[in-house]
């Protein structure tokens, strides 16, 4: 690579990567300068200079002028130990001013002598290190220009296209780069294939020597946010809020929502026409059950409203303070109230954010019998 070459390279990076001219010349020189002591002299005192016009290299050998030469010192420190305190100068750049005057005669102490030093055969080593350098800011300009796609995307749902697998991963390509599906992640039961496309919740964005590292999840309570807030506009316009959104993946989620319009039915909205809406969330979901509830600043009626699927449950809060409550149901609803598993309470409890028991009407009077 001669020096039009070079410059040509360079210029195309700065255009096309969007790197400062700056930042590449001054790898260039600092590489060069490496390659310069490794190959031809091991002193410190030189410095590399490329012409941003001609791409004509030089390197120059410099002293500065010393009274006397600093070779460092030595202190104790208060526990006895000897401490080497290094020159402020490399010994090898100094120069007393005798000597100095006898080269450049009137020069004063902490003025410079430069000269040239570059070897007649250094273009063959100039060449190669430019193809290193070069090769090195495009990759890490690829990188940054990734990292800063990528960098608000956390707590985001992304589309890519299912790449690759091994034995504890999926990878999703997102074009530009790569995210990593754990198979822990996926929701249970869920077939994923090659070659798809997939939605896929971005749970941790990290950087690293290689680009971001994007970690993916399909379980996560925010998969299922998003998927709302995708199918049902009013949630992006303010129309409906949501409150709250709990999950156990592959088996029920519940999510609070509320109007700010009166004239607009939170749930029927979610819902769609003829269900329309919840069941494109349903087939993201793998057939997982979605409760979609009322939210309420009345803590009995929130709750009512969470026990959903059971219905007409009648609510007490019987300590206000530690937050726990009892809800009252019908013998045909108790099943439902608690779900399999004990998966409803459980849910209507994180939504909630009450500590719920649920008892028959039964049970409460043969209670009271007693």
């Amino acid at each position: 690579m001669n020096s039009e070459e070079f410059i040509k390279a360079v210029k195309n990076i700065v255009k096309e990567k969007g790197i400062s001219e700056d930042i590449v010349f001054e790898g260039m020189e600092q590489a060069l300068l490496t390659a310069y002591k490794k190959n031809f002299d091991s002193k410190t005192n030189a410095r590399v200079e490329i012409n941003r016009e001609t791409g004509e290299i030089k390197i120059y050998s410099y002293l500065i002028v010393v009274e006397d030469v600093d070779f460092g010192s030595e202190e104790v420190d208060e526990e006895g130990n000897v401490v080497k305190i290094p020159p402020a100068i490399n010994p090898d750049a100094q120069i007393i001013l005798e000597q100095a005057e006898e080269m450049v005669p009137g020069i004063k102490v902490g003025e410079t002598i430069e000269y040239e030093v570059t070897p007649k055969d250094f273009g063959r080593v100039a060449a190669a290190t430019a193809k290193q350098v070069l090769t090195q800011k495009i990759r890490e300009a690829e990188k940054n220009s990734i990292i800063e796609e990528f960098k608000d995307k956390q707590d985001e749902m992304l589309l890519g296209i299912v790449a690759m697998e091994d034995k504890k991963n999926y990878y999703i390509d997102f074009g530009r780069t790569r995210g990593i599906l754990p198979k822990s992640e996926i929701i249970p039961g869920e077939a994923i294939k090659m070659g798809s496309n997939i939605r896929v919740y971005v749970t941790k964005i990290e950087n690293n020597t290689k680009g971001p590292l994007i970690l993916l999840s399909r379980k996560h309570y925010g998969f299922v946010k998003r998927l709302f807030e995708l199918e049902i506009p009013e949630l992006q316009d303010g129309t409906l809020i949501m409150h709250a959104c709990v999950r156990e993946a592959g088996v029920r989620s519940k999510v609070a929502v509320s109007s700010t319009n009166e004239r607009i039915d939170a749930i029927g909205t979610c819902i769609g026409e003829r269900g329309s809406r919840i069941a494109n969330i349903l087939k993201e979901l793998n057939g997982e059950k979605v409760d979609v509830v009322l939210y309420s600043d009345i803590p009995e009626e929130y709750i009512k409203n969470a026990l959903s699927p059971a219905k007409n449950a009648i609510v007490n809060i019987t300590d206000s303070i530690k937050k726990e409550a009892l809800a009252v149901v019908d013998e045909k609803e108790l099943a439902l109230a608690i779900g399999k598993a004990g998966n409803n309470i459980r849910l209507a409890s994180k939504l909630t954010k009450y500590k719920i028991s649920v008892k028959t009407m039964q049970e409460i009077n043969e209670e009271g019998n007693r």
